[in-house]
Parts: structure tokens; C-alpha cells; sequence
């Protein structure tokens, strides 16, 4: 059971920039469709997109074959399965990048924290781009649809993520809804993320304003002390 554990976790480490490669594979083969809509390259991508997919759910059976609690693994890698489980529909095949940016987070947070501003700004970056291209594929085609250019979708992505919601712009398909209502509950997830990550570096730099406080005082401490010894002595010797 040891030995299988020890084998997820080598396979995890072995394909963590593979997953990543073809997440991006994924994106920008998801954006060009979007972008030429019914272009002469649709279905070369339609087939790249299905092949990332495939690629993506062979790599997940592989993980929870070695995994020792199957049951266990499933239940703490929701997101994979929804990537792998939810390919019919359309939109949410840009779920998959999700794992990635779990992955990215846990392998760059440490890092990436001393640089709070560009954490923050990658990650909103990536969950705005994904989410108007998402929603933008729903709505574009649709009957009284308010969203049908990518400056749309941008704009509603930034007021649902910010939590304005101005009205202008809103989703009347039942995909562009469900992409909205996951955006939604991703904007407060993200926002939970950054006020944590800010409050974590705030912390670790109280932390070290406070270690730095005691090693000086603790100095100054051992500087008098010396310094009595010194008197201590002088006066001995002169006593003497």
C-alpha cells in the first residue's frame, strides 16, 4: 500500500510540467477556435481539444489507479474529475485548467507571495481570459444575446467577478448561466485566496519585524552584560 503511495507521488512529480503544457496546448487551441468562429480550422482544433481531454483523463485513471483510498482521492480531486467527467459540455472543458492552477499555486504560492501584486494578477488574469472566452462561445449565437464580442465577455466577466454585477451585459443561455453561476462562486473563492495570501505575507513580514526586534534586544542584552563583566573586572584590578 506504501509502495503504491510512494509510486502517486512520483507520478504526480513526473508529469506535474507535462499537465502543464498541455493545459496551455488547451487554452490556446480553445481561444484560436473561439476567436475563428467556423473557421477553416475548427475541426483541427475540435480534434486537438479531444485529444488534450484524452490525454488529461488517461492521466487521471493512471492517478487513481495508484492511489492506496480511491474513495479518499476522488473526494479531494473534485475539479480532475469534473475535467475529465464533463467534456460533453462545451464550456466547462476549460475546467480542466483549473488542476493546473492548483498545481502552479502549490509549486510557485511560497515564491510568488513575496510578490503579492503579481500573484494576485496572474491568477485574475487567467480566470477572467478563461471565463469570457467560456462564456462568449455560449452566447454569441444565441437569440437576444447582450454578449457577443470578446470586449463583451471581458467586461461582464470583470463586473460578475468584482461582485458590481451592472445588468448591462448577462448571459440568457443555460451554459452561459452555469458558467456565470461557477464564475460567481469563483470570484469569492478568488477573492478568499488573495485576502488570504495577503494576510499570510503580512504575517511572515510582522513575523520578521518581530525575530529581528528580540535578536536585538537579545544583543543589547549580552553588550550589558559584557559590559558589567568588563567594570566587574576593572574594578578588581584596580582594587588589586
Amino acid at each position: 500500500m506504501l509502495a503504491n503511495e510512494a509510486r502517486l507521488e512520483r507520478w504526480e512529480r513526473k508529469v506535474e510540467w507535462p499537465l502543464t503544457a498541455l493545459a496551455v496546448v488547451f487554452l490556446a487551441a480553445y481561444a484560436w477556435q473561439v476567436f475563428d468562429d467556423h473557421g477553416p480550422m475548427h475541426v483541427p482544433l475540435e480534434i486537438a481539444l479531444w485529444l488534450v481531454w484524452a490525454l488529461f483523463a488517461a492521466e487521471f485513471a493512471t492517478r487513481l489507479t495508484l492511489a492506496q483510498d480511491k474513495l479518499k482521492f476522488l473526494r479531494t480531486h473534485l475539479f480532475d474529475l469534473a475535467a475529465v467527467v464533463l467534456p460533453m459540455v462545451r464550456q466547462l472543458r476549460v475546467l480542466r485548467l483549473i488542476t493546473v492552477m492548483t498545481l502552479l499555486n502549490k509549486k510557485f504560492q511560497h515564491k510568488i507571495r513575496q510578490r503579492v501584486s503579481i500573484y494576485v494578477a496572474g491568477v485574475t488574469a487567467i480566470v477572467a481570459f478563461c471565463a469570457s472566452l467560456a462564456v462568449l462561445d455560449a452566447e454569441r449565437h444565441a437569440e437576444n444575446a447582450s454578449i457577443t464580442t470578446f470586449g463583451d465577455a471581458l467586461w461582464w466577466t470583470l463586473t460578475t467577478m468584482s461582485t458590481v454585477g451592472y445588468g448591462d451585459r448577462y448571459p440568457v443561455t443555460g451554459e452561459g448561466r452555469l458558467v456565470a453561476g461557477l464564475l460567481m462562486v469563483g470570484g469569492i473563492a478568488l477573492l478568499g485566496v488573495i485576502t488570504g495570501t495577503i494576510a499570510s505575507w503580512l504575517l511572515e513580514k510582522l513575523r520578521g519585524v518581530e525575530n529581528a526586534e528580540l535578536e536585538a534586544a537579545q544583543e543589547l542584552r549580552n553588550l550589558r552584560a559584557e559590559i558589567a563583566e568588563l567594570r566587574a573586572e576593572l574594578g578588581t584590578r584596580s582594587q588589586g
